[in-house]
């Protein structure tokens, strides 16, 4: 088992056509585990595949024998694409490209931050175009769903909203890159035409939300609000109370690693 599920596979996906054309690197783990779902990474705004978070749910998937795929979105990471072109349509249309490309039945989506949003429009663009894939289980670690109405609209200075407006992007000071984010005016109205804290989520499956308390970029109160709009589901929220933003320290990376493993 372990040595056919160390196989990694590396290819590169055409999303869109024309000018909306973006390469999209992805690495597929292959698994043993006939049955089992596939893991999916789903990562957060301006992070990528080979982060702490996404590495270890790889080696999780190699010790299950299950497959595993990782993949950068466009503007992110190494593959191809503007990032300032980048929006939550543009990046659900990927993650839906990455799962049909990988032929897998059932998936479990594991989605980081930004990647909790995405995780729950690919639910919901997935039953609308009745997909041939089974969702199994959802697992979001400080999941930002609406991040850009909810949490970033409100506290926009003066200065970030004329920008906004003249500029078409405001810029802030990151504490994970020595580059500032970026936010653009696109990013902005299109999450409005994305938000799923609307009305009742049904995903279909059971989902564990991992959130810090010390969280500095989603408040533990977003996850909060997020338990709201689940109220059909098996919903477990851990709340972690010296937890910051990333959760990728050992005994964050044990949580998820568990979390992960009670959907298989």
């Amino acid at each position: 088992m372990g040595t056919t599920a160390n196989i990694l596979q590396e290819k590169t996906i055409t999303v869109g056509t024309g000018e909306a054309a973006r390469d999209i690197v992805v690495i597929t783990r292959l698994g043993v585990a006939e049955d089992g779902p596939a893991l999916v990474w789903l990562g957060g705004y301006r992070s990528d595949m080979a982060g702490t978070k996404a590495i270890e749910m790889d080696a999780l998937a190699a010790e299950q024998g299950l497959t595993a795929v990782r993949f950068d979105y466009s503007g992110h990471g190494v593959s191809g694409g503007d990032f300032r072109k980048g929006t939550i349509s543009r990046w659900t249309e990927e993650a839906l490209a990455v799962i049909a490309d990988a032929g897998v039945a059932k998936v479990v989506l594991v989605g980081s931050s930004m990647g909790g949003w995405i995780a729950l429009r690919v639910i919901q663009e997935a039953n609308r175009r009745a997909l041939p894939v089974t969702v199994e289980g959802l697992v979001l670690i400080a999941p930002a769903p609406d991040f850009t109405s909810e949490l970033i609209e409100p506290s926009l200075t003066e200065a970030e909203r004329r920008s906004l407006v003249e500029r078409g992007y405001f810029e802030e000071p990151s504490e994970y890159s020595p580059e500032p984010n970026i936010f653009t005016r696109d990013l902005m109205e299109d999450g409005v035409e994305n938000r799923v804290l609307t009305g009742l989520i049904e995903t279909g499956c059971p989902v564990h939300i991992l959130q810090g308390m010390n969280d500095p970029d989603v408040p533990f109160q977003h996850a909060l609000k997020l338990m709201e709009f689940l109220p059909l589901d098996d919903v477990v929220l851990t709340l972690i109370r010296d937890g910051d933003h990333r959760l990728s320290r050992p005994e964050d990376i044990a949580k998820m690693k568990s979390a992960i493993v009670s959907m298989v």
